[in-house]
């Protein structure tokens, strides 16, 4: 199993958004990948049958809390929860993403693309 890294992001997508995954698939598709298993794989290690992870990561059902828990717990991971204040910042960044166009939002993509390939100065010298 590989070692677990910390996030600490923040789930502000509603359910509905379209095209989004609801953060519960986000969630147990990122902990079972992370975890380099298969869905099989976590299945057996949950107790569960194979068709409740595929329908839970491809949203056609929706885990309980409880649930969730167990199935990250499967993979390795918990999941550990805080309550923050409410934040506009996220509203104000899906406005300005809802702004733009599907040109503008290519170019964007392209950037974090290079970005992400680039090597470091320090790797380089």
């Amino acid at each position: 199993m590989q070692h677990a890294t910390s996030y600490d992001c923040v789930m502000t997508q509603r359910c509905d958004a379209e095209g989004l995954p609801s953060p519960s698939s986000a969630l147990l598709q990122l902990a079972r990948l992370k975890a380099d298993m298969s869905q099989r794989e976590l299945a057996e290690r949950a107790g569960v049958p194979v068709t409740m992870i595929s329908a839970y990561e491809r949203d056609l059902r929706q885990p309980t809390l409880n649930t969730l828990l167990k199935l990250l717990h499967a993979a390795g991971f918990d999941l550990r929860l805080h309550l923050a204040a409410y934040d506009v910042h996220d509203d104000i960044l899906a406005e300005l993403e809802a702004g733009r166009s599907d040109a503008e939002r290519l170019r964007r993509d392209r950037q974090l693309q290079a970005w992400r390939q680039a090597t470091s100065a320090e790797d380089v010298a």
